[in-house]
């Protein structure tokens, strides 16, 4: 199937008037959109017609009247071959008719260039699913409310929820010795901390009823130091020789003998 190609005004006449200026005319009675064949409303007919040619834009031959088929006759239009000068800037010219077309569609067809929807609420999570805070009183509350209002959960059977809630109440009975000592370890901890900052006031206040005088006297107080002791720090002095000397002497003279056997030995 062959391909239809759009009609070219190959003829360099024209019908000798100044060139149309586009900047003269309103902004809706031509078209000059980028993408979108060129068209203008003919200034002597009011016809829409095509701008043709690629350098030398001209408006394409046409007739004053559209009803030649019925046997009017052919009458060509004073605005043939009328040069056509683009003379205005396409960008605002093209942001100007969007703004207009925008203004001038119905209000009930308008509509944002984002669409936004209000999401819808999400239903809300089982009992089982709901994440607090986990301990013993309130797994064991959270799952005999549930075993109250279950058909399902009888004797030793549970639901799906049951069974959930049964297992945490489980880990709360195997976590909480756990649990018990780490609070005891915590409370400790604060009442050692608590006693730290106290300490200062304790200080104060034991200052306060048995400083002063009382203190100063006891300063002061010089006691004898007892016998035999070389300072008030160290105390008695203690014996620096052997009780028996000879044997001392013995005994040290057996070891050397044995020291030097093994070293012979050895060697």
């Amino acid at each position: 199937m062959p391909r239809i190609r759009p009609g070219r005004n190959r003829s360099k006449n024209t019908n000798r008037r100044a060139p149309l200026l586009l900047s003269t005319m309103a902004p809706e009675d031509f078209n000059v959109r980028p993408d979108e064949v060129k068209s203008i409303a003919c200034p002597d007919c009011r016809t829409w017609r095509r701008i043709m040619g690629e350098k030398v834009l001209k408006i394409r031959e046409h007739c004053v009247s559209d009803k030649v088929a019925n046997g009017e006759k052919h009458t060509l239009c004073p605005g043939t071959d009328q040069v056509v000068e683009i003379d205005i800037d396409v960008r605002r010219w093209q942001a100007r008719q969007n703004h207009l077309l925008r203004d001038a569609m119905p209000q009930d067809n308008r509509r944002a260039a984002q669409q936004f929807y209000k999401p819808l609420p999400a239903p809300a999570a089982p009992v089982s699913r709901i994440k607090a805070e986990v301990t013993l009183d309130t797994t064991r509350q959270s799952y005999l409310a549930h075993r109250k209002g279950c058909i399902r959960c009888v004797k030793g059977t549970h639901c799906t929820d049951g069974a959930i809630l049964a297992r945490r109440y489980v880990l709360a009975l195997q976590k909480e010795p756990a649990r018990r000592e780490a609070r005891e370890e915590l409370e400790r901890q604060e009442q050692r901390t608590a006693r730290k900052q106290a300490a200062p006031t304790v200080r104060k206040a034991h200052w306060a009823k048995h400083g002063g005088q009382e203190v100063e006297k006891a300063n002061n107080r010089c006691t004898e130091r007892t016998s035999g002791s070389l300072s008030e720090f160290r105390g008695l002095g203690l014996p620096m020789l052997p009780q028996d000397i000879e044997a001392h002497d013995r005994r040290q003279a057996e070891l050397g003998v044995k020291y030097a056997e093994k070293a012979q030995s050895a060697a």
